[in-house]
């Protein structure tokens, strides 16, 4: 039995996750649910989506604007440009399921137009939005976690996770009381951010560089 209600100041996302059932009862029970406060400001929850069998799952940060307004994880311009990446590194973007370390869009808003700009969530809400993330980790069962930028990092390995320190490197950790093998890489939405067109070109290259690790750890397998 899912409990419908948790205290405001209680932080965790346990209470509103069913004990059975797989990915569709998963996203059903998240749409509801109230772990943190994140939940107040944003238009819905965006649960991880893709293949149920994925040998690969891509863990990122939050949801985006776009992810946001749609309910769909990396629909945005980052997931274009992460889809192309998982292509010309070598895995297909449709065998894979993709989430967020965290389920709500975090954001200020400025004036007047009201653009909603992203604000990364702290470690507090990262770590209650965690049963989400263990819940969907013990229904996929992925052979290979990539690790997408320092919040998803820091979310699955803790808070001394740096990116630039174990970027393309395989890691075996265990994760929600499972043993994983991991890559961690760069969040696409870095690459969106780079000051020119060579600093862009540069990041993106060692993005498909990392890409083709985990192609060549789920080849080995």
């Amino acid at each position: 039995m899912v409990s419908t209600k948790a205290p405001e100041d209680a932080y965790t996302a346990e209470p509103f996750v069913p004990d059975r059932g797989g990915l569709t009862a998963l996203r059903k029970a998240a749409a509801d649910c109230h772990g943190c406060p994140l939940h107040r400001d944003a238009t819905q929850t965006v649960f991880g989506a893709g293949n149920k069998d994925a040998r690969v799952m891509l863990v990122g940060e939050q949801p985006g604007d776009q992810e946001d307004r749609q309910g769909k994880p990396f629909v945005g311009p980052a997931g274009r440009l992460l889809d192309r990446a998982l292509e010309e590194a070598g895995i297909d973007p449709g065998d894979a399921y993709v989430t967020n370390a965290v389920k709500h869009f975090k954001f200020t808003q400025t004036e007047p137009r009201k653009r909603r700009i992203h604000k990364a969530p702290t470690l507090r809400e990262m770590t209650a939005c965690g049963p989400w993330l263990a819940a969907e980790l013990a229904v996929v069962e992925p052979e290979l976690i990539v690790v997408l930028g320092a919040t998803a990092g820091r979310a699955l390995l803790g808070s001394s996770f740096r990116v630039g320190q174990a970027r393309g490197a395989v890691l075996e950790r265990e994760i929600h009381g499972r043993q994983e093998k991991l890559v961690a890489t760069v969040h696409p939405s870095s690459i969106l951010r780079a000051q020119d067109d060579e600093d862009r070109r540069a990041a993106y290259e060692g993005l498909v560089s990392d890409l083709k690790v985990a192609a060549q750890v789920l080849a080995a397998a």
